[in-house]
């Protein structure tokens, strides 16, 4: 749930623009397409900060289509998505699953904050905290 499909459309003055059909919110631009690339990848970060403070949950991505190309949210930043959105479908409250890990909520607000970096065992016992359980997948890359 971490790579999304963007459009890179080459703009007529040059350069390219970046959208997200899955993530609307997420519009950028780059002077070369390895710039727009690196911007397709700030601008999905920073479209996720409005999930968070809309408390609303984050799409998951299409299947990738023709002239599209993938870009990857950071792991740590799929993983706190992952916990918004089962916060979200369980109707947990933050203070709520604080308790449940025997912490404050102070402690768990900065979990569900995208600019604090969180130890992924943490993100795993909020998880679980709401009956969820966090797995890990490697994969080889495709050659």
């Amino acid at each position: 749930m971490h790579k999304y499909p963007a459009l890179f459309d080459p703009a007529a003055e040059g350069g390219y623009t970046v959208t997200f059909r899955d993530i609307p919110e997420a519009i950028t631009e780059g002077d070369t397409l390895e710039e727009a690339e690196a911007m397709a990848r700030d601008a999905l970060i920073t479209a996720m900060d409005f999930y968070f403070e809309d408390g609303r949950p984050v799409p998951a991505p299409s299947k990738l289509e023709d002239g599209e190309r993938l870009v990857a949210l950071p792991l740590s930043v799929a993983a706190k998505v992952a916990l918004l959105n089962a916060r979200l479908e369980s109707s947990t409250r933050p203070v709520d699953v604080a308790r449940a890990m025997g912490i404050k909520p102070q402690e768990m607000t900065r979990v569900f904050d995208l600019g604090h970096a969180t130890k992924i065992d943490t993100i795993a016992a909020a998880l679980a905290a709401m009956g969820y359980e966090l797995e890990l997948k490697v994969s080889r890359l495709a050659k």
